[in-house]
């Protein structure tokens, strides 16, 4: 069994925390030393009191189970002898009311962009499979109990 590690640090230096009027800025530090800017989201806390220019964990969730999409799908499309030259996601997240009636990412939207080189170019029915492949494995889709949707792949 593998361990991932974060380090999430808030300071609240002179600010007071009782009137709730307190920013939400802290910093994420990942094992490999990069550190990362995180906020509240500007959505859910009003600015100032959240960083626009920080990644929130709503961002956070939709950024991860886009890259664990990402990396399956580049590895199953090597796999099968298909050239891929750039693959970009323009990933969005969709918050609501869960099944439970709280509130919850209900839904993460796949919007790959990929493109393909070399002379093996795959067919329409092989890159739906090749999205499917990858959305059954993704360690983070299978620990999300929203919908993903892949616009000319299928998921769920």
């Amino acid at each position: 069994m593998a361990v991932y590690t974060a380090t999430v640090s808030w300071t609240r230096g002179e600010q007071n925390f009782l009137d709730r009027k307190y920013s939400r800025a802290h910093e994420i530090r990942f094992d490999g030393g990069t550190v990362v800017p995180g906020s509240s989201s500007p959505h859910v806390v009003k600015l100032p009191l959240s960083r626009e220019d920080a990644v929130d964990p709503e961002e956070m969730l939709v950024a991860s189970l886009s890259m664990c999409h990402m990396l399956f799908f580049l590895d199953f499309a090597s796999r099968a002898g298909f050239v891929i030259d750039q693959y970009v996601d323009a990933a969005e997240g969709v918050m609501g009311k869960d099944e439970r009636g709280r509130i919850a990412m209900t839904q993460v939207k796949l919007n790959p962009a990929i493109e393909w080189s070399g002379e093996k170019q795959p067919a329409p029915e092989e890159i739906r499979e090749l999205h499917h492949k990858s959305h059954e494995v993704c360690f983070i889709a299978n620990s999300f109990r929203g919908d993903v949707v892949i616009p000319g792949g299928e998921a769920n």
